[in-house]
């Protein structure tokens, strides 16, 4: 992604998921299962990354009317440093555990978490 598609009112969280969901369209168009569910995991950590943090003074017990919007919070905006954070810790994790399964003899999921941190590269290198 380049830096002029996170301009304007687009955060850089919401230019990652956007990028993030036209690549599961196609990966699913595609049949890449292993992909598709790597993305869509993906969507969820920026999903949770962006949710806000919870007060800790007390807890909220407010009432609130179905689908009246009254319970949504304000969502954190991510900066390119975060996004680029996220799918650091993202590939890092992987990078730890495929080591450690080829350590163990589980070649195939070894195999597997190595799939999924190249197309992480992708999008560090964006």
């Amino acid at each position: 992604m380049k830096e002029s598609e996170c301009s304007g009112t687009e955060n850089a969280g919401e230019a990652m998921k956007a990028q993030l969901r036209r690549d599961l369209r196609n990966a699913m168009k595609r049949g890449a299962k292993g992909e598709t569910a790597l993305l869509r995991e993906l969507v969820a950590a920026f999903d949770n990354a962006e949710a806000a943090p919870l007060r800790e003074e007390r807890p909220s017990v407010d009432r609130h009317a179905f689908g009246d919007g009254s319970a949504e919070g304000e969502r954190r905006v991510l900066t390119q440093g975060d996004v680029h954070a996220l799918i650091l810790g993202e590939m890092t994790a992987r990078v730890e555990a495929a080591a450690e399964f080829a350590r163990l003899g589980a070649q195939a999921r070894s195999t597997t978490l190595e799939a999924e941190i190249r197309i992480l590269r992708r999008y560090v290198q964006q």
